[in-house]
């Protein structure tokens, strides 16, 4: 199973989110749950966002992470609108 991390600016939003719509932060928790036992299972991203992956959560919002597989780690890095999800 892999370990995971949560950048600052994620763990911030999701603090907010804990405030603002807690069931909505439990979704998102136990997804991370479920993406640790299986990360390849999600699905990669292509072109600008290459080695990134993403599920969706509730049909309108995304979780964005990436996988270090030589340190076993999951990076997430980003949770929000799809309409946010692919801006560059």
């Amino acid at each position: 199973m892999y370990s995971y991390e949560i950048v600052p600016s994620l763990q911030k939003e999701l603090n907010k989110l804990f405030k603002k719509d807690k069931k909505l932060y439990e979704i998102v928790m136990n997804k991370i749950e479920e993406i640790l036992e299986n990360p390849q299972h999600y699905k990669p991203l292509k072109y600008d966002f290459a080695g990134e992956r993403r599920v969706h959560i509730m049909k309108s919002f995304v979780l964005k992470f990436e996988i270090d597989e030589q340190n076993k780690i999951i990076i997430f890095f980003f949770f929000g609108h799809h309409d946010e999800a692919y801006k560059r």
